[in-house]
Order: structure tokens, then C-alpha cells, then sequence
């Protein structure tokens, strides 16, 4: 497996000093993120080939976004703009394109599910002479309410979406915090992961006794090995399924700097991470 990191947790910082940073500190891959990184399709070739320039495996560009918005001309123009860069990652040979469903709140479940469903395989037809994956991260959303977050959501999309070019950017950290068991969620969906997120979640169990699960301040995210995932148990699992893919450290960890404060920290964190999941490898 490859270890590297997405770049998100450096969005006020230039690409070149970030690759550069990732590259001396001993990282494989990066994952880039078009909100911080690429502001344009046609700036996709030159991020690329930055990266690739510091020996860096570009594993996944990530493109944030809320395809189901109910505003449909926000959802046409997210849309439309998703296309042109899956075929600007296409082109640049980036294997994973990330991106995020959202939800329609004024639609149906069901309704929900065929209109990602068939964006998807819009976007799968288009990009068929690249072979690119497209997968989405298993994170909630701000109102903890995407499509597609849950087992059982996945399993909605899958039966839609049977092109195994669609997958799941598989992060574990979500999972914990909404009282998931990642171990048996990755055992369910083996055979979709494109990419593995490197994140962990700690839970104050005295808080959640006082706030109860709406509250706030229960859980935190952390780096990995730093809050309640059996790494060593999560990583021997995903490598007997054959997964030989690349571990995307995200860090939002607020111990480490994040977001966006001291600089100095947050690599510290990414430094972190990288180590101790290099040991973990180690050790299986």
C-alpha cells in the first residue's frame, strides 16, 4: 500500500510547497484537492505533473461539492463543471476521481438515489477510454444527512451502479462516529474500495453521557492510531481483501493544527500519521 495525504488539511498553502513538503517527509502519494489546489479543469495537467515531478503517485483528486442540490442551477453548474474535470483527470492519467453525493431535501429517497445514480454513469460513459474510477467519500455531510454514507446506502448505489468503476473512497472515522462498525462495513463493500482514508475518531464518553448523540463536542476526529480504530486489525482486513491501493491520510485533527492554524503542527500531524501507519504496515 501506498501512504500519502490529502491536501486539503494545506488549502491556504501553494501546491508546490505541499508536494514539496510531502516528498521530503517520505509520503508515496498525494491526493489533491480541487477546492485548494486546481481552481480549473485546465489547471489539472500542470498539479499533476508537479507532483509527479517530486515522484509522487497522484492516487485521487477530490472535488467537494453537493450534487443533488436542490437549487437546480447550482446542481446543473456543479455538474457540468464535475464533467470537465473527470475528463481532465481522465486525460492526466489520475486513476480516482472523489466526489460527494449530497441530498435533494425537497426529494425522495428513491429519487435521490436514480438521480446520482444516473449522473454517475453519465460520467462513467464519458470517461470510458481513460478507465477512471469514480468514488465517493463516506462522509455525512453538514446536516449528517448525504446519500450513499451508510452500508445500506452503498448497497442503494451498487444495485444502481453495477459498472465496478464506481466505488468508495472508504473512511473509516465517519463510521465511528454515527455507530458503524467499520470492520464488518468494509467486509460488506470489499470489492468497491477504490481508496482508503487514513482518519480516526476519538469519543468523550462523559460528554456524550451529558449531551446524548445530538450534541456537541462528544467526538472529535483524529489522526490515525489516535482515537478508537484497530488499525492494525482495519489494515490486515482491507489486505486480505487484495487491496493494494493507496492510504490517504485526512488530517482534521484539532490537537495537530488543523484548521488552517499553526503550520508548523499540522505537518507535525502529517508526519505522525505517515509514521505510525508505516509501522502498522511494518508489523502484518
Amino acid at each position: 500500500m501506498r501512504i500519502g495525504f490529502y491536501t486539503s488539511t494545506f488549502n491556504d498553502r501553494p501546491l508546490e510547497e505541499v508536494v514539496d513538503f510531502a516528498a521530503s517527509s517520505g509520503f508515496d502519494a498525494i491526493e489533491i484537492d480541487v477546492g485548494g489546489h486546481i481552481k480549473r479543469p485546465d489547471h489539472v495537467e500542470a498539479a499533476v505533473e508537479l507532483a509527479r515531478s517530486r515522484d509522487l503517485f497522484v492516487s485521487s483528486i477530490t472535488y467537494f461539492g453537493n450534487q443533488l442540490d436542490a437549487d437546480r442551477g447550482k446542481r446543473r453548474e456543479l455538474r457540468a463543471r464535475t464533467s470537465e474535470f473527470a475528463s481532465a483527470i481522465g486525460e492526466a492519467g489520475v486513476p480516482i476521481f472523489v466526489i460527494f453525493p449530497g441530498r435533494d431535501d425537497a426529494a425522495s429517497e428513491e429519487a435521490n438515489y436514480d438521480d446520482f445514480a444516473d449522473f454517475v454513469k453519465e460520467l462513467i460513459a464519458k470517461t470510458q477510454s481513460f478507465g477512471l474510477t469514480f468514488a465517493i467519500e463516506n462522509w455525512p455531510g453538514p446536516k449528517d444527512n448525504f446519500i450513499g454514507t451508510t452500508p445500506r446506502g452503498w448497497q442503494e448505489l451498487f444495485r444502481r451502479i453495477e459498472d465496478r468503476r464506481f466505488g468508495l473512497e472508504f473512511d473509516p472515522s465517519h463510521l465511528i462516529r454515527i455507530g458503524v462498525d467499520p470492520y464488518r462495513a468494509m467486509e460488506a463493500v470489499k470489492d468497491r474500495i477504490a481508496i482508503l482514508h487514513a482518519k480516526d475518531t476519538a469519543i468523550d464518553r462523559e460528554s456524550l453521557q451529558a449531551v446524548g448523540y445530538h450534541g456537541k463536542g462528544w467526538w472529535q476526529y483524529k489522526l490515525p492510531g489516535l482515537g478508537l480504530l484497530d488499525w492494525p486489525r482495519f489494515l490486515r482486513q482491507a489486505r486480505g481483501y487484495d487491496f493494494d491501493g493507496t492510504l490517504s491520510i485526512e488530517h482534521e485533527d484539532a490537537a495537530y493544527g488543523w484548521p488552517g492554524k499553526d503550520l508548523s503542527a499540522r505537518k507535525e500531524g502529517e508526519r505522525l500519521g505517515l509514521d505510525y501507519l508505516k509501522n502498522v504496515l511494518n508489523g502484518l
